[in-house]
């Protein structure tokens, strides 16, 4: 073995005591804040059935967690079966005990290693020998621990009965003696020691004649409580199905809202353009009053057209020639030009057939209101 499995044995042996007996008290803490009838209703308390002869009594009391309450007395000399008309069944059921007095056994408290706890009955067992005029062999016994352990150390109580003593209390009591699950012993004030000094072989065990119904009972709570689980499992599942396809179903909402809100800002931002757009570009208004105000007399205009920022004009004039730098001095457009050559239109009027071309000048600033139309407004129609 090792150094530190040897450590760490030591400590296991020094803290597990302390760790049970803490368990302990933090369960009888809890277990104190309930009445002793409802822990043993509840079946958090451990009960059992006291038998006492007192002279020609016997008294029956029930123990629970050290309380006793008397629930019957009975004629002494009796039989067992006269329990079952005397008691009602749930008190047929606990364990019964036979109480005998604290002179009729030999009481030794002694000082024990907490290390010993857990084998402390087999710990006594070497201490009979040493502590009592008899051997092991000629007594039963059994050990109660009296407190917290103190230090290293505990207080324990041995309480042993001579064999002699228990054959001569087996023959008193007749068929008592195969009815019973333990022998326990009062103290001077007849509060119970908690031990049991009867043999393990002579213990008699009392079966729940409700059992198989217990545990049928009990099989049916657990199915009951599976079934609950699966069913309460699947309606999670549902809320999760629908709470899933609900949110699948907004996100299609908001994918839709997405792609409009998208698509309208598509067209808000081609709006603002050919908003921006029209804004650089003169108006047809203001085109006519340009042209009304620098195409000299004389000059027809047969069609004007405007093309993204090309201007085209085709119309009849006798100054064809002269058009150019006319409307080169116009700021709503630029790089005017005769496109083709001057054709002449063969009629008395001596007017030539042109066809310009211009490039039209972003606006900086909006145009100004319209001006009024002058006296020679450009005519489109044919002489």
């Amino acid at each position: 073995m090792t150094a530190w499995q040897h450590g760490f044995r030591q400590v296991g042996a020094q803290l597990m005591p302390r760790a049970s007996a803490f368990l302990r008290w933090w369960r009888d803490a809890l277990l104190a804040w309930l009445p002793a009838r409802w822990q043993w209703a509840l079946g958090w308390a451990p009960a059992r059935l006291l038998l006492r002869q007192c002279g020609d009594t016997l008294r029956m009391e029930r123990d629970i967690g050290g309380e006793t309450t008397l629930v019957g007395t009975l004629p002494w000399p009796c039989q067992p079966t006269a329990l079952a008309a005397a008691l009602e069944p749930r008190l047929q059921r606990l364990p019964r005990y036979w109480v005998l007095d604290a002179g009729e056994v030999l009481r030794r408290t002694l000082r024990v290693p907490a290390a010993a706890t857990g084998r402390l009955r087999d710990v006594m067992g070497y201490e009979i020998d040493r502590q009592t005029p008899f051997a092991v062999d000629q007594v039963t016994y059994d050990v109660r621990v009296l407190g917290p352990p103190s230090g290293d150390h505990l207080q324990a109580e041995l309480v042993l009965l001579p064999r002699q003593r228990l054959e001569q209390w087996q023959q008193a009591v007749g068929n008592w003696a195969d009815a019973v699950s333990g022998i326990d012993v009062v103290d001077a004030a007849g509060a119970p020691l908690h031990v049991n000094l009867l043999p393990p072989g002579q213990r008699q065990r009392i079966r729940n004649p409700q059992l198989r119904l217990e545990l049928l009972l009990a099989g049916a709570a657990a199915v009951m409580l599976t079934l609950a689980g699966s069913q309460l499992l699947h309606n999670r599942e549902r809320a999760v199905d629908e709470l899933r396809t609900d949110v699948e179903r907004s996100a299609r909402n908001a994918r839709g809202v997405a792609n409009e809100r998208a698509r309208l800002q598509t067209l808000v931002d081609g709006a603002a353009f050919l908003d921006s757009e029209h804004v650089k570009r003169p108006t047809m208004l203001a085109l006519w009053n340009e042209l009304s105000s620098l195409l000299p007399d004389g000059t027809y205009l047969e069609k004007i057209g405007v093309e993204n920022q090309q201007v085209q004009l085709i119309g009849l004039s006798r100054e064809a020639n002269q058009l150019v730098p006319l409307l080169q001095a116009s700021p709503l457009w630029q790089r005017v030009n005769l496109t083709g050559v001057l054709q002449a239109d063969g009629t008395a009027g001596g007017r030539d057939r042109f066809t310009l071309t211009a490039e039209l000048r972003p606006l900086a600033t909006p145009l100004p209101a319209a001006k009024k139309e002058p006296a020679h407004a450009v005519r489109t129609d044919t002489p």
